[in-house]
């Protein structure tokens, strides 16, 4: 689990693909601080697993298929990343709930600007839009965000300098992809609603297997 608040931007070292699975390498400093293999870490939003730490530098494991749906696939080596370990017991929480589990691929649409902030408009996948509502909460590149307002397949989003500065919403240009994470509570609410429609009352032990809370 993470709040979407990005510690710090790691650098992309190495990128393998390898038949069905591949490998990122990635140079970071903060996340050193307590960074053990086998630790979760979110990049760019997804959750993926250390499996080596080497001096001032991390690998993760990724499946293919994470490559191929996510905007993984887009980077290049020397281009920065967001990082957040994931959440302690004992951490502050801001932001709001992140799986690390990305939804969809949004491409960036235009910039403005308000005062001191800049605002993004991001397309997203048509099967997101539902999900999507001013004021309600997203997570961009892994980066917790306040929709400013829902316009069907698109949303905008105001970033501070504060952000700009210190994640890699400030390298962005207009046509890039960035992986999105709706709310999930939204996705929470409306399976409940589904299976209320369907008779089922609840949560029940399939609905906790199927998102994951039960293991076989």
């Amino acid at each position: 689990m993470f709040t979407g608040l990005v510690e710090e931007m790691g650098v992309m070292r190495r990128i393998q693909i390898t038949g069905s699975s591949g490998s990122l390498s990635i140079g970071a400093h903060k996340v050193f601080e307590d960074l053990k293999i086998g630790d979760s870490i979110a990049v760019n939003g997804i959750c993926l697993t250390v499996v080596e730490i080497l001096e001032n530098v991390f690998k993760v494991e990724v499946m293919k298929e994470t490559f191929d749906r996510t905007a993984l696939s887009d980077l290049k080596i020397g281009d920065k990343v967001n990082l957040e370990r994931a959440l302690r017991i004992n951490d502050r929480f801001g932001g709001h709930f992140v799986s690390g589990h990305v939804d969809g691929v949004g491409i960036i649409r235009s910039f403005d600007f308000c005062e001191n902030a800049k605002i993004f408009e991001i397309s997203t996948e048509p099967e997101l839009s539902k999900y999507l509502v001013s004021k309600g909460s997203i997570a961009v590149d892994g980066i917790s965000l306040t929709i400013v307002e829902a316009k069907g397949v698109s949303f905008t989003v105001s970033i501070i300098p504060h952000t700009l500065k210190n994640t890699n919403l400030g390298l962005k240009k207009i046509g890039d992809r960035v992986n999105l994470e709706v709310d999930m509570i939204a996705k929470y609410l409306e399976k409940l609603l589904e299976q209320r429609m369907e008779g089922e009352k609840g949560i029940t032990y399939s609905f906790l297997a199927e998102q994951g809370f039960l293991e076989d």
